[in-house]
């Protein structure tokens, strides 16, 4: 997929979040859109620096890399992508993208039926086993900062 292609599926994406969430946030689509644009430009990044630089990072590594040097206080600019930030629902930008996903299981429903109750198991293994050690992992960051 070419560049310009990755562009639009940005700006389409990012005009359905926006939409989804100025619905199930009351954000306006225009004190979110600064904070859009911010996360298309950083994803963008991310895509162009997975292309151009040899050794075969996944463009999701440079993705979250950029956002966090670029959000962490005392980093120029810092305070105001995170001001912007706060405008952006994380849950309104997963709603286009579990559309797409559903839109494509159900376009190989065929292969979807192939894998069985096996794959129904699997999952739920794979989220209890996310969920329990993501909890263990806060459990303990939290104690350790005496948190709790």
């Amino acid at each position: 997929m070419s560049m310009a292609n990755n562009f639009l599926v940005l700006l389409i994406v990012g005009a359905l979040s926006l939409v989804a969430n100025l619905v199930g946030y009351k954000n306006a689509i225009i004190d979110a859109a600064p904070g859009m644009a911010i996360l298309i430009a950083i994803t963008l990044a991310g895509m162009i620096m997975a292309k151009a630089l040899p050794g075969g990072i996944p463009a999701v590594a440079y993705v979250v890399t950029l956002g966090c040097i670029m959000t962490y206080p005392g980093v120029p600019g810092a305070a105001y992508i995170n001001a912007c930030m706060t405008k952006v629902s994380f849950l309104s930008l997963t709603t286009p993208i579990l559309a797409y996903a559903g839109i494509a299981i159900g376009k190989d429903l065929d292969a979807f039926k192939r894998t069985g109750w096996r794959i129904v198991v699997l999952a739920c293994v794979v989220f209890t086993g996310t969920f329990l050690a993501s909890t263990v992992i806060a459990e303990l960051t939290l104690r350790v900062l005496g948190q709790i």
